[in-house]
Parts: C-alpha cells; structure tokens; sequence
C-alpha cells in the first residue's frame, strides 16, 4: 500500500487527492516569490470587493460569518485541529487568536461598509505599522511615525468636510488594532499548534465570534444559494488562496522582503476599489494612502 500524499503542511491529503495537490505545488512554484505575494494581496482586494458588493444583498456582519464560515470549513478539510494534547494555556492562546480574528473581519467589514477600500486598509494598516516600529529601536522609525502621522491627519475630518465616515474610520481603526494583535497571537499560536492547525481552530473560534450577530441580521437570506455561493468565493479570495500563496512565498524569500512587499496592499486596495467598486479617491486620498505605504516600506526595512 502507498503512502497518503501529504499538503505542504505535512498533512495527510485525501486519496485522489495527490496529483492536483502536486499539479498546484509545480504551478506555484513556477511563479517567482514576489509574484506570489502580488497575487495574494490582489486575491485579498478582490475578496473584499465583491464582499463589499455583497453589501446590497446582505449586512456586512452576515457577509462576515459566510466568509468565516467558508474559511473554517475549507481549512478544516485541509487541517483538522486536533485538541490531544494541547494544554489549557496552548487552548487560551488558540481562542485569544480566534476571538481577535472573528473581532478583526467584524470590524473591517462595518468599516468597509462606510468607508471607501483604500481608505478602510490604509487605516488598518496601521496596526501592522505599529508592530513594525515597535519591533525597532532605531531613531530612523520616528519619521515612519510621523510620516505615518501625516497620512492620517490628511484623512481625518478636521472641518467635516473631508466625506469620511466617522464611525467608519473607527471600525477600521479597530481592525487595525485587531491586525496588530493577530501579528502577536499567531507567532504564539504557531508555536503551540503543529502546522496550520492552529489557524483551523482559530478559524472555528471565529466563526462563533461571528455567527450570533451574522445569522441575526442575515436571517433566511443566508441561505439562498447565490450568495452562499459568493460568501465561499470570498471565504477562498479572502483566506484560503492568499494563507497559501503567502505561505508558499516565505519559504522562497527573506521575511523583510515579504513585509515590504506586503505594504503596498493600501494601494492595491485603492485600485481595485476603483475597478471593481468605481471609488474614485482625491488627491488628498491618494497622498495619505501613499504616506502609510512609504512610512510601512521604511519601518520594514529598518526594523
């Protein structure tokens, strides 16, 4: 009898399973590293987008539990968290992660509703930023937070006359600070959970997070096949795709490259929310959006 044929996690695969899990491996890697990492950050926008179109049919807090709920089954298929095991303190640290993650997309989605895509990531991004500056004790990263500084300024509604949401900005700002501390739980997580069990369980976790306010305010809608149907297709672009292809890129390429690449998302979230959603930003949009991107570009390099 043959061995199973395992993920790049070192999973058992299901039997049949082997050929097209090797046929992606070869066509992944065939793609160079900072290619992969592109892709994930336009699978990313992408998801959000047709999520945010979503938003017409569906509340941002259903469209959320359908994406989670998406992910966690998908990835359970994948990587069946196992509890053996684990102690109380590796269980702690998994639903701290779960409960962050399902916070963080909840969130995200009310500010994305409010709040035009590039604007709503360049606001999160800062949780991100912050974990970069604070990993550095260089006085160099002073002019990433003032810089950083200077982009927020241009997007808040000193006069009210800047068009941006106030409760937006404020769920976004939230994300980012949820981004900051799923930065922080998936190094532990990592540690505690063999292979991508961990984010599975998260995963789970969330989606409890997200159904009590998701099933409530989708109700019978949730289960009309079209928008199950592009719930998954955002749970895959959203989670499933850009998890591997990052994954698959940071095998291939130093972890400071990866950070600096993954900077540029405020600007791809801009762009394809100007192709996909019609958002048309101002100049005044594009110069804080280009202010956090240099600022997260700096903070990566020096930290």
């Amino acid at each position: 009898m043959s061995a199973p044929a395992l993920s790049s996690s070192g999973v058992p695969l299901p039997r049949g399973r082997g050929r097209p899990a090797a046929l992606a491996r070869a066509a992944a890697g065939a793609v160079p590293p900072s290619g992969l990492v592109v892709l994930a950050i336009l699978s990313v926008q992408l998801g959000a987008g047709i999520a945010k179109n979503l938003f017409a049919a569906l509340p941002p807090s259903a469209v959320v539990f359908l994406r989670i709920a998406a992910s966690a089954l998908i990835l359970g298929l994948v990587a069946r968290p196992r509890l053996r095991g684990l102690t109380r303190r590796d269980l702690a640290a998994g639903l701290a992660f779960g409960v962050t993650l399902g916070v963080m997309n909840l969130s995200f989605y009310e500010g994305l509703a409010r709040l035009p895509m590039g604007i709503c990531v360049t606001i999160e991004f800062l949780g991100p930023l912050g974990v970069a500056v604070a990993a550095s004790r260089r006085r160099l990263d002073l002019l990433w937070v003032v810089l950083a500084a200077a982009g927020i300024a241009l997007l808040a509604p000193w006069n009210g006359d800047s068009g941006l949401d106030g409760l937006g900005i404020a769920f976004a700002a939230l994300a980012g600070a949820c981004w900051a501390a799923y930065i922080l739980l998936s190094a532990a997580v990592g540690k505690r959970f063999p292979g991508t069990t961990g984010l599975s369980f998260a995963m789970i976790v969330a989606v409890a997070v997200s159904a009590p306010a998701g099933v409530a305010a989708g109700g019978a809608d949730l289960l009309r096949p079209e928008l199950l149907l592009l719930g998954a297709g955002v749970g895959l672009l959203s989670s499933v795709i850009p998890y591997s292809l990052e994954l698959e890129a940071l095998r291939r390429m130093p972890k400071r490259v990866f950070g600096i690449l993954m900077s540029l998302e405020p600007a791809a979230a801009a762009l394809v929310g100007l192709l996909v959603l019609g958002e048309i930003l101002g100049l005044r949009e594009w110069a804080a959006i280009g202010c956090v991107v240099v600022a997260s570009v700096g903070a990566t390099r020096t930290s």
